[in-house]
């Protein structure tokens, strides 16, 4: 598993190997995607600032592993669900509001 860093904060992990870490986290789609997320109501990458992309530690990866035990354990809508057959990403940080929510 593997975080994305930004500014010294964890920003997203996913259960991806390295390399398909770094293709997810450096695709124009996510980065154009981050940069229009805010958290508590400032941006979550200023479109600028470096990042960093490492090993997930060992809380980001429990706490990952608690948000699959949840999901396994709820009947979910199809798009909430993990994806059993390609990379799933969790955001560590609170995002207030995707564009497809609350419409």
């Amino acid at each position: 598993m593997y975080t994305l860093e930004i500014a010294g904060i964890a920003i997203a992990t996913t259960d991806a190997d390295e390399a398909e870490a770094r293709e997810i986290f450096e695709s124009e789609d996510f980065l154009d995607d981050i940069r229009g997320f805010t958290s508590a109501g400032s941006p979550v990458w200023d479109g600028a600032s470096p990042f960093v992309i490492r090993p997930a530690t060992e809380d980001e990866i429990d706490a990952f592993s608690e948000i699959e035990d949840i999901e396994d354990d709820m009947e979910a809508d199809a798009d909430d669900e993990f994806d059993e057959e390609g990379a799933n990403i969790m955001f560590l940080v609170d995002i207030d509001q995707f564009d497809d929510e609350e419409e």
